[in-house]
């Protein structure tokens, strides 16, 4: 019914074309090995840890709509980003963190947003 979507390959005629295609398989699988290598040394620099937490820095007045969010790649490298909302204004502050640290003065809620992000 749907003959149209497979593809037709030739069986190999004897014992040199069956070498040439293993060889040819060979050669795949080398390159597709080293890509993968390449891809996971990438993938070390990528975003992959997130912590989030929500907070109210005032109070009793209003609700929890400030927040501190973590980005982080495999080595703990990243930034933490700090959102304090107010009705006259929001404070957006961003700080750069090597090995899950600081050289900036964290509040606690940014704390808490590394360490969610180191663990999970």
């Amino acid at each position: 019914m749907f003959k149209f979507f497979k593809k037709r390959r030739k069986e190999p005629k004897n014992l040199k074309e069956v070498l040439v295609r293993f060889q040819n398989l060979e050669k795949n699988f080398e390159r597709l090995s080293e890509e993968l290598e390449r891809l996971k040394e990438e993938s070390k620099l990528s975003i992959q840890r997130t912590g989030m937490v929500r907070f109210n820095p005032f109070s009793k007045i209003g609700g929890d709509q400030s927040f501190s969010i973590a980005l982080l790649d495999r080595n703990n490298n990243g930034f933490v980003i700090t959102s304090f909302y107010t009705r006259e204004r929001n404070r957006v502050y961003a700080k750069p963190i090597v090995n899950g640290k600081s050289q900036y003065f964290l509040s606690e809620e940014e704390k808490e947003a590394i360490e969610k992000a180191i663990n999970s």
